[in-house]
C-alpha cells in the first residue's frame, strides 16, 4: 500500500508550477484579475470621491473575479492530463491520491497566491492617502486567501470531472458563479429565515463578507477550511475510482 509522503506533493507542485510559468493563461487571467480589481475600485466605485480610509470596496469585486480567474489556473491541471492520456501513468507511478492532488492543489493555490502579491503594491500606493489601519486589510487578505483556496479546490474537482479544459473552464465558471451568487436569493426575496439560513451556508461570498470587514470569524474560517478540505477529498475518490475502473 502506497503512503502518504508530503515532500512528492511538493515535488509535483514545482513541476506543476514550472509550467504554469509557460502557460500564456496564466499570465492573461493575472492580467485580467489585477486590470478588472483596479477598474472596479477607481471607476465604477470611484475611490478618490469616497474618501474613505478603507478598502473594503477593492475586495468586495475579488469573489467576483475568481469566478473567471480560478477556472482558467485549473481547468487543465485535471482535464489536460486526461486528453493526453498522462493521467494513467501518473496512476502507475508511485504516488498516493493524496500526493496527486495536493501536488495540483498546492501549484494551482500557488500561482493564485502570485497574483495576489501583485496587488499589495495597492493597498501600499493609498497608505499615504488617509489613515488606513493594518489590521482590517490583514483580515481582508486572509479572507481572500481562503475564499481562494476553497473555490481552487472546487476549481481542482471540477476538472478531474470534465474531458478537456472548456469543460472544465465553463463547469468551474458555472458553478463558481452558483456558490459565489446564491446569497443573493434571500437579499432578492422574502423567504423564511431558515431558507434563507441554509442558502447563505452554501454561499462562499455570504462566509467572505465578515473577512471584508475586518472580522475573523470562527465559523466562516472553520467553514473554508473543512469546505476545502472535503473537495480535496472527494478529488481523491474520483481519482481512485479511475484507478480502478
Amino acid at each position: 500500500m502506497k503512503k502518504f509522503i508530503p515532500y512528492r506533493a511538493l515535488t509535483l507542485a514545482q513541476k506543476e508550477i514550472y509550467q504554469y510559468l509557460h502557460t500564456p493563461a496564466f499570465y492573461g487571467a493575472a492580467v485580467f484579475f489585477l486590470l478588472a480589481t483596479s477598474i472596479w475600485l477607481f471607476f465604477f466605485q470611484r475611490f478618490f470621491l469616497a474618501d474613505q480610509a478603507s478598502l473594503r470596496l477593492y475586495f468586495d469585486i475579488f469573489p467576483i473575479v475568481f469566478i473567471f480567474v480560478i477556472p482558467v489556473i485549473t481547468m487543465k491541471s485535471w482535464a489536460e492530463e486526461r486528453k493526453t492520456g498522462t493521467v494513467e501513468l501518473l496512476l502507475t507511478m508511485p504516488f498516493t491520491e493524496w500526493d496527486l492532488v495536493l501536488g495540483k492543489f498546492f501549484s494551482t493555490l500557488g500561482m493564485l497566491c502570485v497574483m495576489l502579491i501583485l496587488t499589495i503594491p495597492m493597498p501600499l500606493s493609498l497608505l499615504s492617502l488617509g489613515n488606513f489601519e493594518a489590521g482590517p486589510v490583514i483580515c481582508e487578505y486572509l479572507g481572500v486567501f481562503l475564499l481562494g483556496a476553497t473555490a481552487t479546490a472546487l476549481g481542482l474537482l471540477l476538472s478531474c470531472l470534465s474531458k478537456n479544459q472548456a469543460g472544465a473552464f465553463l463547469g468551474g465558471a458555472a458553478v463558481l458563479m452558483l456558490v459565489m451568487l446564491i446569497h443573493q436569493i434571500p437579499l432578492s426575496f422574502d423567504l423564511p429565515q431558515w431558507i434563507a439560513r441554509s442558502i447563505n451556508f452554501f454561499s462562499l461570498t455570504y462566509h467572505f463578507d465578515g473577512f471584508s470587514k475586518g472580522i475573523i470569524n470562527t465559523r466562516d474560517l472553520a467553514f473554508f477550511v473543512l469546505s476545502t478540505a472535503l473537495f480535496l477529498f472527494i478529488n481523491t475518490r474520483v481519482i481512485l475510482y479511475r484507478k480502478w475502473k
